[in-house]
């Protein structure tokens, strides 16, 4: 059966990057193909005719009705028995009032100012956001980095309808990330930051990763993390949610952050999910 994305999402949030990333990636994209129209090319696509696998339809802005009408749409797609998944663009109102002053374009909505626009759009789309399946915050995220997220994501992969995790790391100092479901904060635990010959490093070394995980308070909270998503993962994926991204924060997001994330993922394997990790702030 033919498998359909849905890509939607605030303007100058990346909506033509993820087009071009999915396109490369195998799937079969309409870009700003009208809502109503959806159902009908989902149709045509769906014939046996067809050799479609995957289709993507990204949408372009619209009205209050039609972006009501978007989350019918994909609940109608969902009600015939297919794989539909809605992805949902995210960002900032202060970075996106950089991206369109960078680069001179108008913003869509019609507003006095560029943020009320911005502000406009939000609300508008604040319907479509909570239906996500998935929300990716593209704030600090730039365009390699959103390929590579969306490639984790949506690769031709036969996961058998299991959930989608991801593990991020993250520094509070930058900001929490959006898009996170659970957010667990490891500034408690030491920080490798004062050690003069850790400072340089990240959690992605092995020194820095010893000096974090041998901790008694590492242990005891990794323990008690994969407790808890031991009775949680399997509760959400019975629960019939698609995707689960859990955020590991510190002071900077370099080290104990990054170590943590990357043992919790491999706990998680443990559980038969296979979690795809990120670490938004090891290079600044």
């Amino acid at each position: 059966m033919i498998e359909y994305l849905v890509v939607a999402g605030l303007s100058g949030a990346g909506r033509s990057s993820a087009a071009a990333t999915l396109e490369d990636l195998g799937w079969f994209v309409i870009d700003n193909l009208p809502t109503s129209l959806i159902g009908r090319v989902a149709e045509l696509a769906g014939h046996r005719e067809s050799e479609l696998d995957r289709l993507c339809f990204v949408t372009g802005r619209g009205g209050p009705e039609t972006m009501s009408d978007l989350v019918s749409v994909v609940a109608a797609l969902r009600a015939s028995g297919a794989r539909v998944r809605l992805l949902f663009l995210d960002s900032t109102d202060e970075v996106l009032v950089r991206r369109f002053e960078g680069t001179r374009r108008r913003h869509p909505v019609e507003a006095p100012t560029l943020l009320e626009a911005i502000r406009s759009e939000r609300d508008t789309l604040e319907e479509v956001r909570q239906s996500a399946d998935v929300v990716i915050d593209t704030s600090e995220v730039n365009v390699n980095e959103l390929r590579k997220r969306l490639s984790d994501l949506f690769t031709d992969e036969d996961s058998g309808g299991a959930m989608e995790t991801a593990v991020l790391s993250f520094g509070f100092k930058h900001g929490l990330p959006l898009d996170a479901d659970l957010v667990l904060d490891c500034r408690f635990l030491p920080n490798p930051y004062w050690v003069e010959e850790l400072r340089p490093m990240t959690g992605l070394d092995e020194p820095v990763r010893r000096y974090v995980l041998e901790q008694d308070q590492s242990i005891e909270f990794l323990d008690r993390v994969f407790d808890l998503l031991t009775f949680l993962l399997p509760a959400y994926a019975k629960e019939g949610k698609s995707y689960l991204s859990i955020a590991i924060g510190c002071t900077g997001g370099h080290h104990r952050s990054v170590a943590i994330a990357e043992e919790l993922a491999k706990r998680i394997g443990s559980l038969g999910f296979h979690p795809a990790v990120h670490h938004r702030d090891i290079e600044r």
